[in-house]
């Protein structure tokens, strides 16, 4: 299995995580088919989203995979007073991963992290290792020491 940017930099600090492989469809990279390709409960297996605000600039959201990420909350979270997606073909530019391989640890820079609190509820989640086809099972602790990532509510409330 490759070991990637993400992995090393775990290793370095002596942090616990696994690598788990799957298959890539190319046509749906999204977060709720990774966690069907794994057998995970989809509410562990979060998605890395990169974001522009208009006070900061870039910072990164890590929410849970079938969930939308609030916008108006993601703004206030980061100290901004608007905040929307960074186009997709800016990803890689920014981050040094592609869309479907985002991962929080490694980024080109050390852009602002938020992650959705609702990670605390879990021994352990899953982010992209930083490439398509590889996620890495870590704590939310240890997620939150490598990063500095700040937890909130980040998630658009759905009405039943």
């Amino acid at each position: 299995m490759t070991k990637t940017n993400a992995a090393r930099i775990l290793d370095r600090q002596g942090i616990n995580y696994e690598l788990f492989d799957y298959e890539v469809d190319e046509s749906d990279l999204s977060a709720v088919a990774v966690a069907e390709k794994l057998n995970q409960n989809i509410d562990q297996v979060f998605k890395t989203l990169v974001l522009r605000g208009d006070k900061t600039g870039v910072f990164v959201c890590i929410i849970p995979g079938a969930e939308e990420l609030d916008l108006k909350k993601a703004a206030q979270i980061s100290g901004n007073k608007n905040a929307a997606m960074v186009p997709v073909k800016e990803i890689f530019q920014l981050t040094d991963y592609i869309r479907g391989g985002c991962s929080p640890i490694g980024m080109k820079k050390n852009y602002p992290e938020f992650i959705d609190e609702s990670c605390i509820l879990y021994d352990y989640i899953f982010i992209s290792a930083g490439i398509r086809g590889l996620q890495l099972k870590i704590t939310p602790d240890d997620l939150i020491k490598v990063t500095s990532c700040i937890t909130g509510d980040l998630i658009v409330v759905k009405n039943n």
